[in-house]
């Protein structure tokens, strides 16, 4: 297989260069190598390494943020298609998502959830979050162990060992915009809590929607509620959502399988060769020129 020189830079703190959907997808067509001149450069929103290079460069966002073609030659983002970017939701990069089409026993998942609904937020930014989070309060006390809003007298450090325990967690994106799911939905879903979900609106392209409570299913808060409600009441009807696949059929998304990412990353390097060799002919003949 062909070697390829890469980089990452500009991601997440805990981003692992050498075990992420990137580099582990690149072992099936290729050889990559870590390299301080790379042939790709994959690069995201902290920081701003990525202008020092002159490579073919690809750029990755989870957030709500469109890409910026003046500095990369490819995107990957929460957008949807077009002939410079794949949409690749950011929960796509948080674990692998194959977790969420294991079985589910729901009688023994209701058995654990002693607790009504969870709320996990530092970022105050959003309003309608916020407002949703007040307006869910007046029915039964919603726990708070995010930085904001905190009503239980910690922060929570690990969430998916405190929200374990929930019936339903609110899950609501930073903003609302087509596309953009980010890990909020996924993490309920990985221990078999309800979602209550706003952001995407096309969320039905991501996610079975039968199988969290769905505000763009309502498209009032109130209507939204009253279900909520319902379902909390009716130990049947909650075991009903329970019962659905989180993915629709069981089965994984357009947007997450592999091998639509492996072809994609294909064109890449075919992509990134062309540039390179453009590069070469270039610097050749300016040489000559000169010379």
């Amino acid at each position: 297989m062909e070697k390829i020189k890469i980089k990452f830079t500009d991601f997440w703190p805990e981003f692992d260069p050498k075990d992420n959907i990137f580099y582990n997808n690149l072992l099936k067509i290729c050889r990559p190598e870590i390299s301080n001149s790379p042939q790709i450069l994959f690069y995201s929103d902290f920081g701003r390494d990525h202008l020092r290079y002159a490579c073919f460069k690809i750029s990755y966002t989870g957030e709500n943020k469109r890409p910026n073609y003046k500095h990369c030659d490819y995107a990957f983002s929460s957008d949807f298609d077009t002939d410079r970017n794949t949409r690749l939701p950011l929960y796509a990069l948080y674990t692998d998502v194959r977790e969420l089409l294991r079985p589910k026993d729901p009688g023994k998942i209701i058995s654990q959830k002693n607790k009504f609904c969870c709320f996990l937020v530092s970022n105050d930014s959003c309003e309608t979050r916020n407002n949703f989070f007040t307006k869910l309060s007046q029915y039964k006390k919603v726990d708070s162990g995010g930085k904001y809003f905190n009503n239980i007298g910690f922060r929570v450090k690990d969430k998916l060992d405190f929200i374990k325990d929930y019936k339903f967690v609110i899950a609501f994106e930073n903003a609302s915009w087509p596309g953009y799911t980010t890990e909020k939905i996924f993490e309920p879903m990985l221990v078999n809590s309800i979602p209550l979900y706003w952001g995407n609106p096309r969320v039905e392209l991501d996610f079975n929607t039968r199988s969290f409570i769905n505000y763009y299913d309502f498209n009032s808060f109130d209507a939204m509620i009253e279900r909520i409600i319902e379902v909390d009441r009716n130990d049947q009807l909650y075991l009903k959502y329970l019962g659905e696949p989180w993915f629709r059929d069981n089965k994984l998304n357009e947007f997450v399988g592999e091998e639509r990412l492996i072809g994609i990353l294909k064109f890449v390097i075919e992509q990134s060769n062309r540039k390179n060799k453009l590069s070469s002919f270039l610097r050749a003949a300016k040489y000559r020129m000169l010379s």
